[in-house]
């Protein structure tokens, strides 16, 4: 049996870490961090958000491919603005390494462009270190920053979320960028990894477009998104809470959708308990909208392949999937 704990990544450890920043700082929290903007007098905040794309890039080292992981690292950045209702504008990137290989270089910024056309951000600048012993032959390491802005009136914060509202799943693209730590524990030798190769390292879904797509055709009939949380490490049960105002939890239907066919390969390959599938992978959803139930149909009607997963209730704050 193969859990995300025996694969050197410790959850529960990570989010009381969390728990200490936020008692640190009342500004951060959520998906991204907000600062109003005085000189709109309160009518805009600039939006903030910085992540890397973990230890997926251990995958491309291996497999020596370089073009997409940029998608990757601009997603991770993007899709937890666009969760507070942020315009992403800009991004900047951290490129370090060992010693500079010009050629692979220029394909991870090639695909960070591409990241940035996706998720409508211009690229102004960033940092490329080379430091020799620092790390080893062929490897590096990323990180991304993200600043968007939102208009204070049309923040989304999850306040007016109440029982009997539906969760609306955007379908991800696979794994994403997190729980590579156990796909790789899962699959340890070379040949298996390459033979899972082209559908491990497919980039990151990146969700702006959609979410625009989606709060433009609710606005036109009355509604709009009422919460919105990016699944990324941790999953649904560790992700959506955070969106979520006390007193409310949310009942999450596992057979309103398809898990990807992928990760429940991994799960036999690896003899993974469901539980820890469900706290270390996204199960096929990269985005939860939460709406009201009149809001549903078009929502559905607005995006390809979206779905009804379930729906908000009363208790603690927490999901139960059922």
């Amino acid at each position: 049996m193969t859990t995300y704990k025996k694969s050197g990544v410790d959850i529960k450890l990570a989010d009381k870490f969390t728990e200490f920043l936020e008692r640190k700082s009342k500004a951060i929290g959520g998906f991204a961090g907000l600062l109003s903007i005085p000189e709109t007098r309160g009518e805009y905040s600039l939006v903030a958000s910085t992540d890397g794309v973990g230890t997926k890039l251990k995958l491309a080292f291996l497999l020596d491919r370089h073009d997409t992981i940029g998608i990757d690292l601009v997603a991770m950045c993007v899709n937890d603005l666009v969760c507070c209702g942020a315009r992403p504008m800009l991004f900047l990137d951290y490129y370090a390494t060992g010693r500079l290989d010009l050629a692979r270089s220029k394909k991870i910024i090639e695909g960070i462009l591409e990241g940035c056309r996706q998720g409508e951000s211009a690229l102004l600048g960033g940092e490329t270190a080379e430091m020799p012993g620092f790390y080893q032959a062929g490897e590096y390491d990323l990180a991304g920053f993200s600043v968007g802005i939102v208009r204070n009136s049309e923040v989304i914060d999850g306040r007016k979320v109440r029982p009997g509202d539906v969760l609306v799943g955007l379908p991800s693209t696979g794994f994403h960028s997190n729980g590579f730590s156990l796909v790789r524990k899962v699959l340890g030798d070379k040949k298996l990894l390459e033979k899972y190769a082209a559908r491990l390292l497919t980039p990151t879904k990146i969700y702006v477009k959609d979410v625009n797509r989606l709060r433009a055709a609710l606005r036109r009939q009355g509604h709009d998104v009422l919460a919105l949380a990016h699944i990324t490490g941790s999953g649904i049960p560790g992700n959506l809470p955070r969106v979520l105002p006390k007193g409310m939890g949310a009942l999450v239907l596992k057979k309103s959708w398809e898990v990807p066919p992928i990760m429940r390969e991994i799960q036999r390959l690896g003899a993974i308990p469901e539980r820890d599938m469900w706290d270390s992978f996204n199960m096929g959803l990269g985005m939860i909208a939460v709406m009201r139930p009149a809001a549903a149909k078009t929502a559905l009607r607005t995006l390809k392949g979206a779905v009804v997963v379930g729906e908000i209730v009363k208790g603690k704050n927490e999901v139960i999937v059922r």
